[in-house]
């Protein structure tokens, strides 16, 4: 049975202009320049100021309201287009130069050693071994086979078969477990082992064998790996018949050994390189925030695109191909524009949230120490600024800010609130810090447990549950006393 009502519905819909804003909101300065890169190759209307003719009589763009919501852009766009609105040569780049660029020694490239990659490292040791054509193939299948942490994951038998497959090779599973022992005998140590013992043993068994130390330490990777792991001690001492020196000495020639060999060739060439999006400094005790512009060069909209539409304007428009022009070039404008005003907010936004956020947490950018920090959530931000949590939400999970004792991402400001006894209010971060130092502090012969923890820092009067104090050294990657104690 059909049937037919009226229903009314109200819906929020995100205008193109807000979605691209958003996008470019949570994009951090690191990634920002390949972000604007990418604009520029896609749409011709917009052009990098610095490499544009600056002798171009401009027209100062007027400053847009951050907080202004882009429906006024959108009543522009549904009216009729006004010529006059693009042929107008206004200036876009005051937004990079408002807060000041950095200087030119922090835009100096960091020099990267050129090496080989680690699977060519073990290439090229394969190449220099006199090998048949088909133990050579043998050879490239492993080595190709291994993962970043330089382990063979792969059963042997799915080997043979990928050599068959691909390679139109067919070996027997002895002939690849002998070519195996070969790359094993590879450098760095440790290389193609099928698990963690299979990898330490491979180290161990490469030093001197005379050496009682490593004898014992062999033993102990072979029959007592579970032990070793859970650091139950006391048993290795029984079953090796050592005592509490000596088997210091063992364990730590087992600690020496690398249990990720593959990460030992590629390490040096990953590099975290953080681009701070904020600069707080100190004058005087006065705080001083500036925002990042190196990643936002000059944008301006293309001369010759303004020129271009003003020429098919004045056209007759009776053709359609010359009305698909027209409107080709409307949209490149308009994308243009709206893009260059995306980022001019984008860049206000980021500016008077970060502002909020080193005020509220003034006391803590003065000195630097965790203690000072007040307790701080979104909301508090949110409010602070009248803006939607979730905006303070995109620019604290991606921004850094450098201060004069470090540079921190903005999330690890944000805390919850803890009462302490006598009802003040501090950051859980106050908490973290005295559980950090007392660990610290502790004896590793007899780490301190989390009950331990717990009555320290009631002590001290805050007064919270042991799950919630194993939680907050998990959440520090401290792992449990009996993984803690040392010998």
């Amino acid at each position: 049975m059909l049937k037919q009502t009226l229903q009314q519905k109200l819906l929020q819909k995100l205008s193109p202009q807000q979605i691209q804003f958003i996008k470019l909101l949570q994009v951090p300065t690191v990634s920002l320049d390949a972000r604007i890169k990418e604009e520029l190759e896609e749409n011709p209307a917009l052009e990098d100021g610095s490499l544009a003719n600056m002798n171009d009589p401009v027209e100062e763009y007027p400053d847009h309201d951050p907080e202004e919501n882009f429906e006024s852009q959108d009543n522009e766009f549904d009216e009729e287009f006004s010529v006059d609105e693009y042929i107008q040569e206004d200036d876009y780049n005051d937004y990079s130069t408002s807060y000041g660029n950095d200087d030119d020694d922090d835009k100096k490239e960091i020099p990267i050693a050129v090496q080989d990659s680690f699977f060519e490292l073990l290439q090229n040791q394969l190449d220099l071994l006199a090998l048949s054509d088909q133990d050579y193939l043998v050879g490239q299948q492993i080595i190709g086979s291994l993962d970043d942490d330089g382990y063979l994951r792969r059963p042997i038998l799915s080997l043979i078969d990928d050599l068959a497959f691909s390679q139109n090779v067919i070996a027997e599973e002895a002939e690849v477990e002998s070519i195996l022992k070969v790359i094993q005998d590879f450098e760095p140590a440790g290389i193609g082992a099928r698990n963690l013992q299979e990898c330490l043993l491979i180290q161990l068994r490469k030093k001197d064998q005379n050496n009682p130390i490593i004898n014992q330490a062999i033993k102990v990777v072979e029959d007592y790996l579970e032990e070793f792991t859970k650091k139950h001690y006391d048993k290795i001492e029984k079953q090796l018949g050592v005592d509490s020196e000596e088997l210091k000495d063992i364990i730590n020639e087992i600690l020496k050994l690398n249990p990720k060999p593959g990460d030992s060739g590629a390490s040096t060439n990953k590099q975290l390189h953080i681009i701070p999006d904020f600069h707080i400094t100190n004058n005087d005790g006065i705080l001083h925030l500036t925002l990042n512009g190196r990643n936002a060069p000059e944008l301006r909209v293309s001369r010759n695109y303004q020129e271009m539409f003003a020429h098919y304007e004045k056209a007759e428009k009776t053709d359609k191909k010359m009305k698909e022009a027209v409107q080709f070039v409307k949209q490149k404008l308009d994308s243009a524009k709206w893009f260059i005003d995306a980022i001019k907010q984008r860049q206000q936004t980021l500016l008077k949230t970060m502002n909020a956020i080193m005020e509220y947490q003034y006391d803590y950018f003065l000195t630097g120490d965790e203690r000072l920090l007040r307790p701080m959530i979104l909301k508090d931000i949110a409010d602070k600024i009248e803006m939607d949590i979730s905006t303070v939400s995109r620019v604290a999970n991606s921004k850094y800010v450098q201060t004069e004792f470090g540079t921190f991402l903005l999330k690890s400001f944000f805390s919850e609130a803890i009462q302490t006894d006598s009802g003040e209010e501090v950051s859980n971060k106050e908490v973290k810090k005295i559980l950090e130092e007392c660990i610290a502090n502790e004896d590793k012969h007899k780490p301190l447990a989390d009950e331990k923890l717990t009555e320290i820092l009631k002590e001290k009067g805050y007064t919270i549950a042991r799950r919630t104090v194993a939680k907050y050294r998990e959440a520090m990657n401290i792992p449990v006393a009996r993984l803690r104690k040392e010998l």
